[in-house]
């Protein structure tokens, strides 16, 4: 068997199914999942619909009035949180187009928003994925950073609404100021990087320029809103560039740091990081800058483009698998679906101490094998897996052997499997053996 038909399933998927088979043509597959609209997930447990931002908040509202008259029999937003992210893992577990959806990981892991922030931001979390990154994970980058940091998830994460123009007459009036969090992420993070050694007066600027931009949430029309009031008057400067006053100062400002070569060198490193190599070789990183410089940060250039870089399928198996992909991947392997699966998964990755949407800081989740190895996550891992192992049904381990790994795992791996004294034994070995812990 060709490795690599298994590698896009592995290291570019998240993982084989035993009922879809393996490509003929890894790249032609890949290629594929990438054309044509997103396959909608399907909506969380007890929703006729996926809930968007007005449902969010409403669910919100009507859990704070009843926390505040101390008669909630439940916290119903994080009900709805847990019930978003139940269905997102189920979906990962379910999805005939893994490729697309770990692109869907990626992006949603590199602008983090996190529900450890609150509730405000748990209401709204699954409709951000939703309506914020998946839409433009084969679109444009500069189209994607808009709608991230206009939604309501991301200008409440990082306290965009108490950000107030010092000069602006709701600041003269109240003797509020500006609040740098959005615009310092934006360019730490989702943009430039520090080494494009923008300045602490360029923090400044960005801040004030994004003034005005907040959030309503119990008037209609519900979600973000610019309020002049709040936005700092005059011209504002940016990286040598220029910006007027006023709500589309805004996006003027978002693509002009989306099509900036700092930010094309940041996600190439942080794309050929997640797909390639924890060190991401020069040359790669060179290569994808490329594609997104002379594409316009077409973000399906780029995603074809991965695939096809020298080194991507070499080793087999370089990356290791964080604890998210680690309990898809065995969901997966083990032909788990539905939502029993989801809610499985849910429990899993906090278990394992990657809770699901709620990375701890701004920058997201490791993508280097070090923000997951030592002596006690590597012990919760055998842990969980023997207890994943006795709970997936009856299953055929040398079946599952060669449908997850086949020829990607040493014949050590195969014999130990063929000794295992019990079904529950063998399949704990396929899934804690160094082969099925990487990608």
């Amino acid at each position: 068997m060709d490795t690599r038909l298994l590698q896009a399933a592995i290291r570019f998927g998240l993982g084989p199914r035993p009922d879809q088979p393996l490509p003929s043509d890894p790249l032609a597959w890949l290629d594929a999942q990438l054309a044509g609209d997103d396959i909608a997930p399907p909506p969380p447990e007890g929703f006729e619909k996926a809930p968007d931002v007005a449902e969010g908040y409403r669910i919100w509202r009507e859990h704070s009035e009843a926390s505040r008259a101390m008669r909630a029999p439940r916290d119903a937003v994080l009900a709805l949180y847990r019930a978003e992210a139940a269905s997102a893992l189920g979906w990962r577990i379910d999805t005939p187009a893994p490729f697309r959806e770990r692109l869907v990981d990626f992006w949603s892991n590199h602008f983090t928003v996190s529900r450890r922030a609150g509730h405000a931001v748990a209401s709204v979390q699954g409709a951000y994925v939703r309506e914020a990154i998946r839409p433009h994970v084969t679109g444009r980058f500069a189209d994607m950073l808009v709608a991230v940091i206009k939604h309501p998830a991301m200008l409440s994460y990082l306290d965009q609404a108490s950000s107030i123009g010092p000069n602006s007459p709701a600041g003269r009036k109240r003797g509020r100021g500006l609040n740098e969090n959005l615009a310092r992420e934006l360019l730490e993070l989702h943009t430039l990087s520090p080494a494009a050694g923008y300045t602490q007066a360029d923090v400044v600027q960005c801040a004030r320029l994004l003034t005005g931009w907040g959030i309503e949430r119990s008037k209609e029309p519900v979600g973000a809103v610019f309020r002049p009031a709040n936005h700092e008057p005059g011209p504002k400067t940016v990286l040598g560039r220029q910006f007027e006053e006023g709500p589309e100062a805004a996006e003027a400002l978002l693509r002009f740091l989306a099509d900036h070569p700092a930010t094309q060198q940041h996600l190439a490193t942080k794309l050929v990081r997640h797909f390639v190599a924890d060190d991401p070789p020069p040359e790669a990183v060179s290569r994808i800058a490329a594609v997104l410089r002379d594409t316009g940060g077409d973000l399906r250039a780029v995603a074809m483009a991965l695939p096809r870089l020298p080194g991507a399928w070499e080793p087999p198996l370089g990356k290791l698998r964080s604890p998210v992909d680690l309990v898809t991947a065995t969901f997966r392997a083990g032909g788990a679906s539905g939502a029993d699966a989801g809610t499985a998964a849910y429990s899993a990755c906090a278990l394992l101490n990657q809770p699901f949407w709620a990375a701890p800081q701004p920058n997201g989740w490791p993508d280097e094998a070090s923000g997951w190895l030592g002596p006690e996550a590597a012990m919760q891992r055998l842990d969980w897996i023997y207890d994943a192992a006795g709970r997936l049904g009856r299953l055929d381990p040398g079946q599952v052997l060669e449908a997850s790994l086949g020829p990607l795992a040493p014949q050590e791996t195969h014999d130990a499997v063929r000794r295992a004294g019990s079904m529950r034994e063998a399949l704990a070995l396929i899934f804690a053996s160094p082969e099925f812990q990487r990608r």
